[in-house]
């Protein structure tokens, strides 16, 4: 019979350190020595490729034949330009930005219809995935934020966006005009889905392929730099989401470079070698690419996707590793730097202190607090949701963070997780969430909350998020209730890819009941077309009325001492499964949520601060009709 594991505490943490502390410079003593620096010139550029007989770099002035390069002496597996002359190597007196160049990558002497291909430090990529690479630096002249010292991610209001459909031109700079309305909502971070270079013009960006280059459809790096200046300048850090389990299924030429794939598969194609042989070098791609970000990009935090899909048996964790590294920039940069995972182990190692043998990340996502509010609110069992939708289940996850503890998953037909240490890591590690990307684009067609359930329910909903003591995540439109869908979108110009997307897609969904017919097409322009805001609908109707409920939710949450305190102890529940009402109480401040659809009675003493609907109040407490939510100060 399998027993509950114990919660991470101060022995069980010694006994995994196996009896000793690590310490910052122990986890330093095997991170990688090198660090990516973007080459100004072509004499600049190196690539490692240890299993070529030869490496020929051609650039858009040289012949077709190109210009061999040499091997590193120092260096295993790594080639620089011919230090004498070979392919442009004289520096001239300005960079070389702009200049495209590739590889020509020789198993043997007789290799010579070997095909150019970008480099896979490729910074930029005018052409696309599968085009010469562009050498380019950002234009330092577009910084401003000098004066930035950053802020924690801890507690603050996060808004997941993507770029391609945030507006109607699908651009940063686009997306830059559009900054105001979120601090006049209260955001604290914008979170960028994934920005790397993908195939194709449209898509959400974690099939990426080039991983140190911006998507040129979205307006390539020095579009990130002026919206992530743009951003620091009215006060809101960004985050970006970057994803290191595996690379899309086109435009992916590192297997031609050297080992960089695993024999492990992920459930998206081959994994990263982050443990066998070469490894080092693997490790030091996925580091330096974070750090770039971080350093070059003014990036305040990086969200790592899918962190469970690592398959890392080493005794330093990359993502232990990581953490140490971005640590070591923060202090050098002087402003915090955070790493949020995304994981489906319900591993609170994944935030415990590396120092007590945890990983030393600053935050995770927490799908069962999702879960949760979502069952409860919606009705809705089918998959993953099967064990959740009870009034338990959510007072479980508001004390304790996750649900699945080291309880048994119906969905996963295991037992799965571990309990939180509460008295020790603060609920604000956890970010929660109505709905994000994934919540709403993998359901089959696609659709948000708002198509399916009515605003006082999306307002109990925000304000169980907002009002919690972790650190909440909005999806972009959520706001306003928008009416828009966000549907699984692609753009492959390989026929023979964009209908086996298309047709996976369908069958995925055809075996749990939905009509192929209804699936929407992810090839389709329209499918992208669909799925971008309308920024007519703010101030309109409901959805004004939404956007306006949700900035008091934030203006309370800022303003109100007790929504400030991020820790478990700071929340107790209380409620009445038959009379169809929850309470969450933070402090002397109490957020009732109505759940039922029939008027009730909630046995409660409030000064109501803001609600979504009229309440009546009298000696015997709140009366209240169905779908209504009410935040107020508990009378004494």
């Amino acid at each position: 019979m399998q027993t509950n594991p114990e919660p991470l505490g101060p022995v069980d943490a010694d006994t995994l350190a196996t009896g000793a502390s690590r310490s910052e410079e122990d986890v330093h003593t095997s991170a990688p020595s090198r660090r990516f620096t973007p080459p100004c010139f072509i004499g600049d550029i190196e690539v490692w490729a240890p299993a070529a007989n030869a490496v020929v770099l051609v650039t858009d002035s040289s012949d077709t034949d190109g210009s061999p390069m040499t091997r590193v002496s120092d260096s295993p597996g790594w080639w620089r330009v011919d230090a004498e002359g070979g392919a442009d190597s004289g520096a001239p007196s300005e960079s070389d930005t702009g200049r495209r160049y590739g590889f020509r990558i020789l198993s043997d002497d007789t290799d010579d219809d070997a095909p150019v291909r970008p480099d896979p430090r490729s910074v930029r990529q005018p052409d696309g995935v599968h085009d010469m690479s562009a050498l380019h630096v950002v234009d330092e002249s577009i910084w401003t934020d000098d004066g930035w010292r950053g802020r924690s991610i801890l507690g603050a209001i996060i808004y997941e966006l993507h770029v391609g459909t945030f507006t109607p031109t699908g651009t940063l700079d686009a997306a830059i005009d559009k900054l105001d309305h979120l601090v006049d909502l209260g955001v604290d971070f914008v979170e960028l889905m994934p920005v790397n270079a993908f195939n194709g013009d449209v898509g959400w960006g974690y099939d990426g392929v080039d991983w140190f280059a911006v998507q040129e459809s979205y307006g390539g790096p020095d579009a990130l730099a002026r919206f992530v200046d743009a951003c620091h300048a009215r006060g809101i850090g960004v985050v970006l989401d970057v994803v290191y389990n595996h690379l899309g299924p086109s435009g992916n030429y590192l297997p031609e470079y050297g080992p960089y794939l695993s024999d492990g598969a992920t459930s998206w194609g081959a994994g990263l070698n982050l443990a066998g042989p070469d490894s080092d070098t693997v490790r030091d791609y996925i580091i330096s690419n974070a750090l770039r970000w971080l350093r070059d990009f003014h990036i305040d935090a990086l969200r790592l996707d899918a962190v469970h899909a690592l398959n890392d048996h080493r005794a330093v964790h990359l993502l232990e590793e990581l953490a140490a590294e971005t640590d070591s920039l923060a202090a050098e940069l002087g402003r915090p730097l955070s790493l949020i995972a995304e994981s489906d182990l319900n591993d609170p190692r994944l935030i415990w202190p590396r120092d007590r043998a945890g990983f030393g990340l600053t935050a995770q996502w927490d799908d069962d607090i999702h879960h949760a509010i979502h069952t409860l609110i919606s009705g809705e069992r089918q998959g993953y949701y099967a064990d959740f939708g009870s009034y338990g289940a959510l007072a479980k996850v508001l004390r304790g963070g996750f649900f699945h503890d080291g309880t048994y998953s119906s969905f996963r037909r295991r037992h799965h997780g571990r309990p939180i240490p509460t008295d020790e890591i603060p609920a604000a590690a956890l970010l929660a969430y109505t709905c994000n990307h994934d919540q709403i684009g993998n359901r089959a067609i696609g659709d948000r909350p708002s198509a399916y359930l009515d605003a006082g329910q999306l307002a109990i909903k925000a304000a169980l998020v907002l009002l919690s003591p972790f650190t909440p995540m909005l999806f972009m439109g959520e706001e306003w209730a928008a009416s828009t869908p966000f549907q699984f979108f692609t753009s492959h110009p390989e026929p023979e890819l964009g209908r086996a997307t298309a047709e996976g897609r369908k069958a995925e969904f055809a075996e749990h009941g939905w009509d192929s017919a209804e699936i929407p097409d992810p090839q389709s322009p329209q499918t992208f077309a669909d799925s971008k805001l309308d920024w007519s609908e703010p101030d309109t109707g409901v959805h004004a009325r939404v956007l306006e409920f949700y900035r008091a939710l934030i203006e309370l949450r800022k303003t109100r001492n007790a929504f400030a305190d991020s820790s478990f102890a700071s929340v107790d529940v209380e409620y009445d499964e038959q009379a169809g009402w929850f309470a969450m109480h933070r402090g002397d401040q109490t957020v009732v949520a109505v759940i039922g659809a029939e008027p009730t009675t909630v046995p409660i003493p409030l000064e109501p601060a803001l609600s979504w609907t009229d309440v009546d109040i009298s000696d015997d407490g709140l009366h209240s009709g169905g779908h209504n939510v009410i935040v107020g100060t508990r009378v004494r």
